[in-house]
């Protein structure tokens, strides 16, 4: 996970000693700035990506109301049940690590858990997205389809209003959708409203698919059957102009909230983790909004794999769940989120008092 120049462009985290302040004192405050400003604002992408989530849910963001998922239904067979029985148990086995690690930890704990919590949240949500494609009938471990199949579901408004913006356009003309605040330079500080979150979130974005870009530029250059060449030397190009550019945006896809989770699957043996480790972050709040995030997107596949199975067939499933699992996270999104939006309670009518009649007594 490289940090762009971009979003190192920004404002000091810790304010500078004052000026009569020893020299030793001030090099020690330069560097625990420096080592913090990639954390720092990895921290603030994530915690706008929740902030967004928790300002604008509202029962999944009116998921039942999306024609996408009113229409959503699959013929499935045992054989497919169980298929999804194994990734819904890989997705929730994955989630249940990591809240395990936030129940465990102090600031330290998590800290150091950095290094399987980045992929533990990572590969939660994917197993979970993975059981929902299989009920749209793409059913694969590849994870370039896996990324352009979720990418169009995102732009088809499959997904609730909270996380269904995206990024589209060629190198250097980006356009964000669906984020109306997300033109706004984005700070340093943690978001408190929305147009923190959405300037946050939208440069979270545009970085994001820069580096995709210049990832796949490189690629496409570094393959002669598909490198950009000099018309005068037939030799592949250093140099692109905006028009080549436009060549490779079809292989980019849609930037997503998937890609974006995409930047936490960091390999344990990176030394680019140690950047996050060493930094002067709040690492409760980190994890917390990764977490809240993981809950939030397996809760919408869950209820799509739900709608796929059959309410019944799918709190069975529930119900078998192995002892770890009990009781406990899964149960409460079944009853919180699933069952309200495929099984809506009924508006209770408030009764309404009827008054005896009067009737007036003859003279």
């Amino acid at each position: 996970m490289t940090t762009t120049h971009e979003e190192t462009r920004i404002i000091p985290l810790i304010p500078q000693a004052s000026p009569g302040a020893p020299e030793p004192q001030q090099q020690v405050a330069d560097e625990a700035w420096r080592k913090s400003i990639p954390a720092q604002v990895f921290l603030n992408y994530f915690f706008a990506i929740n902030y967004h989530i928790q300002e604008s849910d509202d029962a999944l963001g009116g998921l039942a109301n999306l024609p996408f998922f009113r229409n959503h239904a699959a013929e499935l067979g045992e054989a497919d049940v169980t298929a999804l029985t194994k990734l819904l148990h890989t997705c929730w086995s994955t989630e249940y690590a990591l809240r395990a690690t936030a129940e465990l930890g102090d600031d330290n704990f998590l800290r150091n858990a950095l290094h399987w919590t980045f992929p533990q949240a990572y590969y939660a949500i994917l197993s979970g997205l993975q059981a929902f494609l299989y009920t749209t009938g793409v059913r694969s471990n590849n994870g370039q389809l896996i990324r352009r199949e979720v990418g169009r579901l995102v732009v088809k408004n499959a997904y609730p209003r909270p996380v269904s913006f995206y990024a589209a356009g060629a190198y250097g003309d980006f356009s964000i959708h669906r984020l109306p605040l997300a033109g706004y330079k984005a700070g340093l500080h943690i978001a408190s409203k929305a147009i923190d979150a959405q300037a946050q979130v939208g440069q979270f974005l545009r970085t994001t698919r820069k580096m995709k870009a210049q990832w796949t530029r490189a690629q496409v250059q570094a393959n002669p059957n598909t490198a950009i060449r000099s018309q005068k030397t037939g030799r592949p190009l250093d140099k692109w102009t905006a028009a080549h550019w436009q060549q490779i945006t079809w292989r980019l896809g849609y930037t997503t909230i998937f890609d974006l989770l995409g930047r936490l699957r960091i390999s344990q043996s990176s030394r680019e983790i140690e950047r996050y480790v060493e930094a002067d972050i709040d690492f409760k709040l980190f994890h917390a909004s990764l977490l809240n995030i993981v809950s939030y997107l397996n809760g919408v596949h869950e209820t799509y794999v739900a709608k796929a199975l059959g309410l019944e067939r799918y709190r069975r499933l529930v119900a078998e769940l192995p002892a770890h699992l009990q009781a406990g996270f899964v149960q409460d999104r079944l009853r919180t989120r699933v069952e309200p939006v495929l099984a809506p309670t009924p508006p209770t009518v408030p009764a309404v008092a009827v008054e005896a009649p009067h009737y007036r007594m003859a003279a």
